[in-house]
């Protein structure tokens, strides 16, 4: 094997190889560290490894964007720390060649405290990123109403080129005063809670033609790709697409083939049906 041959093996290895977390040599005790903090940092390697869930155009032949899980159920405390690492993530990604968008979920309560927002602002700055590369998901809009500080503050980030989505849709009210007052360029809806209802057609379109895309999330059984068909929804994700990945995972992901075999069956289906008629 010739030294090129043998540097190209090597950095191959090197790529594929799945993150790790870096330890000090030095004991716990000498780090003065709660066990709390302990548990915190030995599941910070966990995350990098299955803590992103890959988003797919709707046939599932396309790779075009990363939800951070660890985002969804993040505690005050934890907030920036892991805010920090979805942003390096994607930073890592676009470094390595592969632009893939990330949405980072956030709380309505994160962005009703401006000191909150003037940090999660410092590191979108710091980052670094092109615009369109992060996107914020906003939580728990429906179990509550939008507070004249939270306003400011997604207004402050917006101006930062930052994509606003809107997690878990549920049709409400102040959801709704939300997309006319920012035109979102997302919505996320769980079709499972639709599998024993009527589908929201006239709303979606109506909600698409105002420019916001429509993602379809938490996508498990066969029905709930067939009602993303129905909407005719952008972007598709969930365990039927694919599990959650570590970013070394995400270089390797080009297509959903699950989602595409199902898609050409139903197509095959469709043609012999009209054949038939």
């Amino acid at each position: 094997m010739s030294p090129k041959s043998r540097l190209y093996t090597l950095v191959k290895a090197w790529k594929n190889k799945p993150f790790q977390e870096a330890r000090d040599a030095c004991s716990e005790s000498w780090l003065s560290l709660s066990p709390e903090e302990i548990a915190e940092q030995q599941s910070w390697s966990k995350r990098q490894e299955i803590s992103h869930e890959p988003i797919f155009n709707l046939k599932g032949t396309k790779l075009t964007g990363s939800l951070y899980r660890p985002l969804l159920e993040a505690k005050d405390t934890q907030l920036l720390r892991l805010f920090m690492e979805g942003l390096d993530t994607i930073t890592f990604w676009h470094r390595s060649g592969r632009s893939i968008s990330g949405v980072l979920p956030i709380s309505l309560h994160a962005l009703s405290s401006k000191n909150c927002v003037d940090a999660l602002i410092e590191l979108i700055l710091n980052s670094r990123l092109p615009v369109g590369s992060v996107s914020l998901g906003i939580q728990q809009l429906s179990k509550t109403r939008l507070m004249p500080n939270s306003e400011d503050g997604l207004s402050r980030i917006r101006r930062l080129g930052v994509g606003l989505h809107l997690l878990d849709f549920a049709r409400t009210l102040p959801e709704i005063n939300l997309l006319e007052k920012f035109k979102l360029e997302g919505i996320h809806i769980a079709l499972p809670q639709f599998r024993n209802q009527d589908l929201p057609v006239a709303l979606i379109s109506q909600i698409k033609s105002a420019g916001t895309e429509i993602y379809a999330s938490d996508l498990t059984l066969v029905n709930d790709l067939e009602n993303a068909k129905r909407l005719q929804v952008d972007y598709c994700y969930g365990g039927l697409m694919m599990s959650p990945v570590s970013r070394n995972q995400i270089f390797h992901i080009n297509d959903s083939r699950i989602a595409k075999a199902i898609f050409s069956l139903h197509s095959h289906n469709n043609l012999n049906q009209n054949g038939d008629k």
